[in-house]
Protein backbone atom coordinates (compact mmCIF):
# COMPACT_ATOMS: atom_id res chain seq x y z
CA UNK A 1 0.00 0.00 0.00
CA UNK A 2 1.38 3.44 -0.90
CA UNK A 3 2.09 6.11 1.72
CA UNK A 4 -0.75 8.24 0.30
CA UNK A 5 -3.24 5.41 0.59
CA UNK A 6 -2.03 4.66 4.10
CA UNK A 7 -2.56 8.30 5.12
CA UNK A 8 -6.04 8.28 3.60
CA UNK A 9 -6.91 5.07 5.42
CA UNK A 10 -5.66 6.50 8.71
CA UNK A 11 -7.63 9.69 8.17
CA UNK A 12 -10.79 7.78 7.27
CA UNK A 13 -10.42 5.57 10.33
CA UNK A 14 -10.02 8.62 12.58
CA UNK A 15 -13.18 10.26 11.29
CA UNK A 16 -15.10 7.02 11.74
CA UNK A 17 -13.93 7.03 15.35
CA UNK A 18 -14.98 10.68 15.69
CA UNK A 19 -18.48 9.91 14.38
CA UNK A 20 -18.81 6.99 16.80
CA UNK A 21 -17.54 9.16 19.65
CA UNK A 22 -20.04 11.91 18.84
CA UNK A 23 -22.85 9.39 19.06
CA UNK A 24 -21.47 8.00 22.31
CA UNK A 25 -21.11 11.49 23.81
CA UNK A 26 -24.74 12.25 23.05
CA UNK A 27 -25.74 8.93 24.62
CA UNK A 28 -23.53 9.48 27.64
CA UNK A 29 -24.90 12.96 28.29
CA UNK A 30 -28.44 11.60 27.96
CA UNK A 31 -27.81 8.68 30.32
CA UNK A 32 -25.82 10.54 32.93
CA UNK A 33 -27.91 13.70 33.31
CA UNK A 34 -31.05 13.34 35.38
CA UNK A 35 -32.17 16.83 34.40
CA UNK A 36 -30.99 19.76 32.35
CA UNK A 37 -28.90 22.28 34.24
CA UNK A 38 -28.63 25.91 33.20
CA UNK A 39 -25.08 26.97 32.45
CA UNK A 40 -23.69 29.14 35.25
CA UNK A 41 -22.29 32.48 34.14
CA UNK A 42 -19.32 32.32 36.52
CA UNK A 43 -16.63 29.68 36.25
CA UNK A 44 -15.76 27.61 39.30
CA UNK A 45 -12.23 28.12 40.57
CA UNK A 46 -10.75 24.61 40.81
CA UNK A 47 -7.46 24.06 42.60
CA UNK A 48 -5.67 21.98 39.98
CA UNK A 49 -2.55 21.44 42.09
CA UNK A 50 -1.79 17.80 42.95
CA UNK A 51 -4.41 16.56 40.47
CA UNK A 52 -3.60 13.99 37.75
CA UNK A 53 -3.77 15.35 34.22
CA UNK A 54 -2.79 14.53 30.66
CA UNK A 55 -1.54 17.15 28.23
CA UNK A 56 0.74 20.16 27.98
CA UNK A 57 1.07 21.95 31.31
CA UNK A 58 0.84 25.28 29.44
CA UNK A 59 -2.37 24.40 27.57
CA UNK A 60 -4.94 27.23 27.90
CA UNK A 61 -7.97 25.02 28.61
CA UNK A 62 -8.61 22.71 31.57
CA UNK A 63 -11.11 19.90 31.00
CA UNK A 64 -12.19 18.03 34.14
CA UNK A 65 -14.02 14.73 34.29
CA UNK A 66 -15.70 13.61 37.50
CA UNK A 67 -15.93 9.83 37.27
CA UNK A 68 -16.48 6.55 39.11
CA UNK A 69 -14.49 3.44 38.19
CA UNK A 70 -17.64 1.35 38.70
CA UNK A 71 -19.72 3.48 36.33
CA UNK A 72 -20.44 1.73 32.98
CA UNK A 73 -21.09 5.07 31.28
CA UNK A 74 -17.69 6.31 32.46
CA UNK A 75 -16.16 3.20 30.90
CA UNK A 76 -17.87 4.02 27.60
CA UNK A 77 -16.63 7.59 27.83
CA UNK A 78 -13.07 6.48 28.57
CA UNK A 79 -12.97 4.02 25.69
CA UNK A 80 -14.96 5.84 22.99
CA UNK A 81 -15.04 9.58 23.65
CA UNK A 82 -11.85 10.34 25.54
CA UNK A 83 -9.54 9.11 22.73
CA UNK A 84 -11.12 11.68 20.40
CA UNK A 85 -10.80 14.47 22.97
CA UNK A 86 -7.19 13.39 23.48
CA UNK A 87 -6.38 13.53 19.77
CA UNK A 88 -8.26 16.77 19.08
CA UNK A 89 -7.38 18.81 22.16
CA UNK A 90 -4.84 17.16 24.46
CA UNK A 91 -2.25 15.98 21.95
CA UNK A 92 -2.48 19.28 20.06
CA UNK A 93 -1.68 21.33 23.17
CA UNK A 94 -5.09 23.02 23.27
CA UNK A 95 -6.24 21.49 26.56
CA UNK A 96 -5.23 19.57 29.65
CA UNK A 97 -7.50 16.76 30.82
CA UNK A 98 -7.98 16.17 34.55
CA UNK A 99 -9.69 13.30 36.34
CA UNK A 100 -11.40 13.85 39.69
CA UNK A 101 -13.17 11.23 41.77
CA UNK A 102 -16.89 10.95 42.43
CA UNK A 103 -17.14 7.43 43.92
CA UNK A 104 -20.80 6.86 44.68
CA UNK A 105 -22.00 3.46 43.41
CA UNK A 106 -20.78 1.15 46.19
CA UNK A 107 -17.79 0.17 48.34
CA UNK A 108 -15.86 -0.80 45.22
CA UNK A 109 -16.16 2.75 43.94
CA UNK A 110 -14.44 4.14 47.02
CA UNK A 111 -11.77 1.42 47.16
CA UNK A 112 -10.80 1.78 43.50
CA UNK A 113 -10.78 5.59 43.70
CA UNK A 114 -8.63 5.48 46.82
CA UNK A 115 -6.23 2.97 45.28
CA UNK A 116 -5.92 4.91 42.03
CA UNK A 117 -5.32 8.13 43.98
CA UNK A 118 -2.62 6.32 45.95
CA UNK A 119 -0.99 5.23 42.69
CA UNK A 120 -0.86 8.88 41.66
CA UNK A 121 0.52 10.05 45.00
CA UNK A 122 3.21 7.35 45.15
CA UNK A 123 4.15 6.55 41.55
CA UNK A 124 3.28 9.78 39.77
CA UNK A 125 1.18 11.08 36.92
CA UNK A 126 2.33 8.81 34.10
CA UNK A 127 1.75 5.58 36.00
CA UNK A 128 -1.58 6.85 37.28
CA UNK A 129 -2.94 7.32 33.75
CA UNK A 130 -1.76 3.89 32.65
CA UNK A 131 -3.53 2.40 35.67
CA UNK A 132 -6.60 4.60 35.15
CA UNK A 133 -7.18 3.45 31.57
CA UNK A 134 -6.32 -0.18 32.39
CA UNK A 135 -8.77 -0.26 35.29
CA UNK A 136 -11.62 1.00 33.10
CA UNK A 137 -10.74 -1.60 30.45
CA UNK A 138 -11.15 -4.33 33.08
CA UNK A 139 -14.61 -3.23 34.17
CA UNK A 140 -16.96 -6.18 33.53
CA UNK A 141 -19.93 -5.77 31.20
CA UNK A 142 -22.34 -7.76 33.39
CA UNK A 143 -25.47 -5.66 33.96
CA UNK A 144 -25.40 -6.69 37.63
CA UNK A 145 -21.85 -5.41 37.97
CA UNK A 146 -22.75 -2.19 39.77
CA UNK A 147 -24.27 -4.17 42.65
CA UNK A 148 -21.36 -6.59 43.05
CA UNK A 149 -18.06 -5.98 44.83
CA UNK A 150 -15.43 -6.58 42.16
CA UNK A 151 -12.49 -4.24 42.65
CA UNK A 152 -11.04 -6.01 45.69
CA UNK A 153 -7.59 -4.96 46.90
CA UNK A 154 -5.92 -8.07 45.47
CA UNK A 155 -7.46 -7.36 42.07
CA UNK A 156 -6.27 -3.74 42.17
CA UNK A 157 -2.76 -4.84 43.11
CA UNK A 158 -2.65 -7.41 40.28
CA UNK A 159 -3.85 -4.77 37.84
CA UNK A 160 -1.11 -2.38 38.96
CA UNK A 161 1.44 -5.20 38.67
CA UNK A 162 0.72 -5.34 34.93
CA UNK A 163 2.36 -1.93 34.51
CA UNK A 164 4.63 -1.65 37.57
CA UNK A 165 7.26 -3.63 39.45
CA UNK A 166 6.50 -5.73 42.51
CA UNK A 167 8.48 -3.20 44.56
CA UNK A 168 6.25 -0.36 43.40
CA UNK A 169 3.09 -2.37 44.06
CA UNK A 170 4.25 -2.94 47.64
CA UNK A 171 4.92 0.79 48.02
CA UNK A 172 1.40 1.60 46.86
CA UNK A 173 -0.16 -1.06 49.11
CA UNK A 174 1.65 0.30 52.16
CA UNK A 175 0.65 3.88 51.33
CA UNK A 176 -2.92 2.73 50.69
CA UNK A 177 -3.09 1.08 54.10
CA UNK A 178 -1.76 4.32 55.62
CA UNK A 179 -4.49 6.28 53.82
CA UNK A 180 -2.16 8.74 52.06
CA UNK A 181 -5.02 9.32 49.59
CA UNK A 182 -7.36 10.72 52.23
CA UNK A 183 -6.85 14.47 51.71
CA UNK A 184 -6.90 14.21 47.90
CA UNK A 185 -10.12 12.16 47.87
CA UNK A 186 -11.75 14.53 50.34
CA UNK A 187 -10.78 17.44 48.11
CA UNK A 188 -12.53 15.85 45.12
CA UNK A 189 -15.60 15.03 47.22
CA UNK A 190 -15.79 18.63 48.45
CA UNK A 191 -16.04 19.78 44.83
CA UNK A 192 -18.83 17.27 44.20
CA UNK A 193 -20.80 18.67 47.14
CA UNK A 194 -20.11 22.33 46.38
CA UNK A 195 -20.99 21.98 42.69
CA UNK A 196 -24.04 19.76 43.24
CA UNK A 197 -22.73 17.03 40.94
CA UNK A 198 -25.13 14.09 40.90
CA UNK A 199 -23.98 11.88 38.01
CA UNK A 200 -20.93 10.55 36.21
CA UNK A 201 -19.29 11.37 33.97
CA UNK A 202 -19.69 15.09 34.55
CA UNK A 203 -17.42 17.40 32.58
CA UNK A 204 -16.16 20.92 33.26
CA UNK A 205 -14.34 23.17 30.79
CA UNK A 206 -12.31 25.96 32.41
CA UNK A 207 -14.52 25.75 35.46
CA UNK A 208 -17.86 25.72 33.62
CA UNK A 209 -19.96 22.57 33.58
CA UNK A 210 -20.65 21.16 30.14
CA UNK A 211 -24.42 20.93 29.90
CA UNK A 212 -24.74 20.50 26.14
CA UNK A 213 -25.99 17.40 24.36
CA UNK A 214 -23.64 17.13 21.37
CA UNK A 215 -19.97 16.89 20.54
CA UNK A 216 -20.31 20.06 18.46
CA UNK A 217 -21.41 21.96 21.57
CA UNK A 218 -18.49 20.48 23.46
CA UNK A 219 -16.04 21.66 20.77
CA UNK A 220 -17.58 25.14 20.81
CA UNK A 221 -17.26 25.42 24.60
CA UNK A 222 -13.60 24.35 24.43
CA UNK A 223 -12.93 26.88 21.67
CA UNK A 224 -14.65 29.63 23.65
CA UNK A 225 -12.62 28.74 26.70
CA UNK A 226 -9.39 28.93 24.67
CA UNK A 227 -10.19 32.55 23.80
Amino acid sequence: MSKTNTNKSSSSFFWIVVIIAVAFLALIIFLSKSSDKPEKSEAFNFDYSNQPFEGDEKAPVEIVEFGDYKCPVCKQFNESVYPVIQKEFVDTGKAKFYFMNFPFINTDSHRSAEFAETVYQVLGNETFWKFHHLLYSKQPKDEKYEKVDYFKLDFLKKTLAEISSDKDVKKVEEAFNNKVYKDAINKDKSYVTELGINSTPTLFINGKEFTGKSYEEFIQQVQNAAK
